[in-house]
């Protein structure tokens, strides 16, 4: 809209008096017929007027005030960017090297032991283990990785799992039943009363306006809350202190018994193994995509809403091109390297060491006091 300020002709009337007169409601249109004379009183009747009329935008680029009135601000692209770039910077689901633990020294076989019982244990014993399992992870994770991973990765599964057990405690129970008992009172029926528990014991917990925090409720958001974070947390854990060639060890040593009912374990392990170190590719391809982003310096609030989509979807394309663009350099090194299609007959190089150590030995008198802690204490604490 390159408009540029015009001037209109208009015609002003003059205002009729209070009392009007044959002699002034004559048409301003017949002055031409009559004479100068039968006017006296309306010689202001036409008086030539202008106002100039602004609609328009500079071709510098500038935008006029109600642009800058749009939701434009709260959709700013650069604090996006900035925060998915901060929260592919630390490594998730990558091996470690250093500083080496002896967690790294513990076989794989072992871990694999102990991410199963972690899966089992929580949902099975007792909310005081679920507790106390979720304290042990946190702090192996303080003591194994270092402090900008450990702090990053707790503070985020954390955060989830605080969400999980607020909305599943006061959702699960939280809206008292609107039923009337069907019994008659201990009065009519002239019963005595029940005694009341000794112990205090009360069903409900806490009580938040319309909804109420039971029992059942604890029981609920205890076991999805503690679930989560040690799946979570044990399962980046394992990944950050071994290599994928000894996960994929780890897993094709348990499934070497299936072999005999015609489960491809071979082809399963090649797969296992790919999609392992797939995974460090993907998020550095969404970290380098978005900082490049960043350091373009694009002025999210002279762009409109269209603008903005459009360069979000350019962002997810070049993440899948270049996902697809590494998939492609891959399957040509595996063919270089004389892969034909055959995992049986393909030879793979774990560099896994089999051998038992003193770290192995005290990972599994930890796993059994652990399982076994878990079993007792439901018969111990009530």
């Amino acid at each position: 809209m390159n408009c540029t300020h015009c001037t209109i002709q208009t015609v002003t009337f003059p205002v009729l008096p209070a009392r009007a007169s044959s002699k002034t409601l004559i048409s301003p249109f017949l002055a031409q017929v009559y004479p100068k004379s039968t006017f006296k009183n309306a010689h202001q009747t036409l008086k030539l007027t202008s106002f100039k009329v602004k609609a328009s935008v500079d071709n510098s680029g500038d935008t006029n005030n109600w642009v800058s009135r749009l939701p434009i601000g709260a959709l700013s692209g650069d604090k996006i960017f900035k925060l998915i770039s901060g929260a592919t910077a630390s490594p998730i689901g990558q091996f470690i090297s250093s500083p080496t633990t002896f967690l790294h020294s513990v076989d794989p076989r072992i871990k694999v032991i102990w991410l199963l019982a972690l899966v089992v244990l929580p949902a099975r014993s007792h909310i005081v283990m679920r507790f106390g399992l979720v304290v042990y992870i946190a702090l192996l994770s303080a003591l194994v990785l270092p402090r900008h991973v450990w702090m990053d990765q707790l503070g985020r599964v954390s955060l989830l799992s605080g969400i999980l057990f607020i909305t599943l405690g006061l959702g699960s129970d939280g809206v008292p039943p609107l039923v009337q008992l069907r019994t008659p009172p201990p009065a009519i029926t002239g019963l005595p009363n029940l005694p009341m528990s000794l112990s205090g014991y009360s069903y409900l917990i806490m009580k938040l306006g319309p909804l109420q925090f039971t029992r059942k409720g604890l029981s609920v958001a205890s076991t999805a809350a503690c679930l989560t974070f040690t799946v979570f947390q044990s399962a980046s854990l394992c990944l950050a202190t071994t290599t994928p060639e000894q996960l994929a060890f780890a897993m094709r040593w348990f499934m070497l018994p299936l072999r005999s009912i015609g489960v491809p374990v071979a082809e399963i392990t090649l797969t296992l193994l790919l999609s392992l170190r797939f995974i460090n590719l993907v998020f550095d391809e969404v970290r380098n995509v978005s900082l490049g982003i960043v350091s373009r310096r694009i002025k999210w609030k002279q762009l409109t809403i269209i603008e903005m989509i459009d360069i979000f979807a350019s962002y997810i394309r070049r993440i899948f091109k270049n996902i697809f663009s590494h998939a492609e350099q891959i399957s040509q090194a595996m063919i270089v390297r004389g892969f034909r299609g055959d995992s049986n007959s393909h030879k793979i190089y774990f560099f896994s060491d089999s051998s038992i150590g003193m770290a192995d030995f005290v990972s599994l008198l930890c796993l059994i006091g652990v399982v076994g802690a878990a079993l007792l204490s439901d018969y111990y604490l009530v």
